[in-house]
């Protein structure tokens, strides 16, 4: 419409959030916040095995106890499906049945009045284990006689993918240099501040569930197919989250707590602690095996990689992240020969669930440090290797894809120009390394949205994304009050309640912004034409005579306000107008997928003292690809932040295992980065060439941050020790072995 104005005046301004006051002076309310009137405390009795045969449970002691309400085992499961799953992988029992199988699952549940209560009468359940022999790697797991975890699974194997592109062994005969090395990277928590918390209430075939969740439309498809109701039956509630990471994408612990709920017909709130949290979900671990031939010159020529994820007991998000690894493990390079073979493989853990750039990490932790590898071996700067093989803007990276939207050799020019990059070696003896990710987000075109004029002006709308911390109620606020020319304190955005909010398919896969974002501009642009044209028969002049500014319309030198326009419309009666957006599969590009890429590139420069193995990061440098950025602000917070939960895997993170149990599940034992860990000079950097599927040219960037940043470290780390390290976290111990091998070499 000719009313669009081609100079921002929102969207592009680093705004106050939306949400901010609420969340410093404490007035946002959490799920465990919240009080349901004759609600009561939950509380899950979980195995201590990870693998065991449930003889049988008494809990006839717990439930004479004063205050208890309601045990629930699996003989409470009659008439319901007692399995869950993300799509068509409904694997995982809500609650165990015949059989353990991680330790941390949920074999009972407790009802009481307080959480003490239910926490001594979980102590007071008596469960007679068979324990059985148990698999935690997956060398254990893909051995020849290992325990099966399910009958329909051989050799432990959940799914498998491969990609390849030309002839692989042709390849190799013409490569010059063949390099082979193997990469692993652990099990990884996802530590939102805010684990796992539900509170249900059953009355009939009517289900309420108030959740921290990002997917409140996975989690009522969830919870309807478990209790066999129809979808308008469930109805879920999500306002404030205290963050996800992909922790809590799709139904977690909703579909118990609302089977102990329908026991104790009262509503039940349960609140996980840290530990549970732990074993209620993770990061996958993977091992790479790679191998990459390349010309003396540098080019590559062919690439053979087996990738090996550890999924954990149940399926979840496992065969969907095994797929996207045969992407990502690319890196941006051009490889003419290509053999891949990804496989997930279930294991006695916890299952892993998506996780912030699902196998983004993990990959490029093997492809970027053998870029690095293959650069000394052939003595060429690693710069000067990559630029050399990057994938160009309008070619293709993986065959049938969607072509590179983005200029690579641009982005990572600016981060070693940032970093001061002329070579990996700094003169004062620093190791400098860089990291590379290019993923293909999921984002799924399948977002509504509604904007809602009243009849003084202001606006409300409704979207399905849930405010996680990444300031989407921000952003979407920024879009509806751009799309109608009204200041960002006249525009209010609804909490999510699914029994009125349009349908969202997530909030994950960077597609918030990009995919939601398109749906509100849409129904904000539906909103402005309807006010166009009360505005046109109005004033009775054409469309072109009319501007919109501040809330108001304006032709001819005469001005009128939105407001006086709708109760004009509607015989001043009040009323609205409603604007609808959709955001669905016929909008796809084609090839659809991805939508769009989404690079992380990273530099580091570092110091490491030679007799600790402590790594001093000096500066950091982190660019990411938006598009267009909206609120400029939270963009560099999403890429910083992503940086430096990447710094956790690189430095601290990892589950340590003993006897198929976590013990380092504390607080205190599992380190996460913290204000100290930021690096003295830490630098964000923006490109927005307006290229992306979004409103305004947005696209996601939340991903992108994490992925290269270990590789980065650890190249850097090589480069001024000698010291070659594959497998993470990069501790002092792990570090300064390393130099002693080095050295003896």
């Amino acid at each position: 419409m000719t009313t669009v104005q081609k100079v921002f005046s929102v969207v592009g301004s680093s705004v106050p959030r939306v949400d901010g006051i609420d969340k410093v002076t404490g007035r946002a309310q959490y799920v465990a916040d919240l009080e349901v009137s004759g609600m009561i405390e939950g509380k899950f009795l979980r195995s201590p095995y990870a693998h065991a045969r449930i003889r049988s449970i008494d809990t006839a002691e717990a439930e004479a106890m004063p205050g208890v309400v309601a045990v629930l085992t699996s003989t409470d499961l009659a008439g319901i499906g007692p399995y869950i799953g993300r799509g068509k992988n409904k694997d995982q029992p809500v609650i165990a049945m015949n059989r353990v199988i991680f330790a941390g699952q949920p074999v009972a549940a407790v009802a009481a009045l307080d959480r003490a209560t239910a926490e001594e009468a979980l102590a007071k359940i008596q469960v007679d284990y068979e324990e059985l022999p148990a698999v935690i790697s997956i060398e254990e797991a893909m051995a020849e006689g290992a325990p099966r975890l399910h009958d329909f699974a051989e050799r432990n194997l959940c799914a498998h993918h491969e990609l390849v592109k030309g002839d692989v062994e042709k390849g190799f005969a013409e490569a010059d240099v063949i390099v082979e090395d193997e990469f692993d990277f652990p099990m990884i928590y996802h530590y939102s501040m805010e684990p796992h918390t539900a509170i249900a209430q059953v009355d009939g075939e009517d289900i309420t569930i108030w959740t921290s969740t990002s997917q409140a439309f996975g989690v009522r498809q969830d919870v309807a197919e478990v209790f066999h109701v129809p979808l308008s039956k469930v109805r879920v509630h999500v306002n404030f989250v205290g963050g996800a990471y992909g922790s809590k994408s799709g139904a977690k612990i909703e579909p118990l707590v609302a089977a102990l709920a329908r026991k104790a017909k009262r509503p039940v709130r349960v609140v996980t602690s840290v530990a549970e949290a732990m074993v209620t979900c993770r990061r996958h671990a993977i091992t790479c095996k790679v191998k990459t031939g390349v010309k003396k010159d540098g080019t590559l020529v062919a690439k053979q990689v087996d990738i090996f994820l550890n999924t954990g007991a149940y399926a979840e998000i496992g065969p969907t992240v095994t797929g996207r690894t045969l992407t990502r493990i690319l890196g941006p390079y051009r490889y003419p020969n290509l053999k891949i073979n990804s496989y997930c493989v279930f294991t006695n853990t916890p299952s892993a669930a998506s996780f912030r750039s699902i196998g983004g990490p993990q990959t490029a932790w093997a492809t970027e440090s053998q870029m690095d590898i293959i650069a000394q071996q052939l003595g060429i700067d690693p710069v000067e290797l990559r630029l050399k093989n990057l994938v160009k803007k309008g070619e293709e990276l993986r065959p049938k894809y969607r072509p590179l939207d983005t200029d690579l050799a641009k982005g990572l020019k600016l981060v070693t120009d940032k970093l001061g990059w002329d070579g990996p070696l700094s003169k004062t003896g620093h190791g400098r390394g860089v990291g590379f990710g290019t993923t293909d987000p999921g984002a799924p075109l399948a977002s509504t949205a509604t904007v809602h004029v009243l009849a003084d002006g202001s606006v409300v709308f409704m979207c399905g994304t849930s405010e996680l911390g990444q300031g989407a109620k921000t952003i979407m606020s920024q879009i509806i009050a751009e799309e109608l020319r009204v200041s960002l304190d006249r525009v209010t955005i609804r909490p999510i309640d699914t029994a009125f909010t349009p349908f969202d398919r997530s909030t994950g896969s960077s597609r918030s912004t990009t995919v939601m974002g398109k749906a509100l501009q849409l129904a904000g642009s539906d909103a402005r034409r309807q006010i166009v044209e009360l505005a046109m028969e109005y004033f009775e002049c054409p469309e072109d005579a009319i501007t919109l500014q501040d809330g108001a319309v304006i032709a001819a030198g005469k001005r009128i306000t939105y407001g006086e326009l709708i109760n004009r419309h509607f015989a001043d009666q009040g009323g609205e107008l409603v604007g609808t957006g959709y955001a669905h599969s016929g909008m796809a590009p084609t090839p659809a997928n991805p939508l769009f890429w989404e690079i992380g590139i990273g530099a580091v420069e570092l110091s490491v003292d030679h007799e600790t193995g402590k790594i001093h990061v000096q500066k950091y440098v982190t660019a990411a690809d938006a598009g267009k950025a909206i609120h400029p602000l939270q963009c560099e917070g999403q890429d910083e932040g992503s940086a430096m939960m990447g710094f956790g895997h690189t430095f601290y993170e990892a589950y340590r295992w003993e006897g198929g149990q976590i013990i380092n599940c504390s607080l205190v034992d599992y380190k996460v980065p913290t204000f100290d860990d930021v690096p003295e000079e830490f630098e964000s950097i923006l490109i927005e060439d307006g290229n992306g599927p979004g409103p305004y040219g947005a696209k996601g960037l939340g991903e992108g941050g994490i992925i290269p940043v270990a590789p980065a470290v650890a190249n850097a780390v090589f480069w001024c020790t000698g010291a070659r390290i594959k497998s993470l976290p990069l501790t002092p111990e792990k570090v300064w072995q390393a130099i002693r091998q080095a050295r003896k070499a």
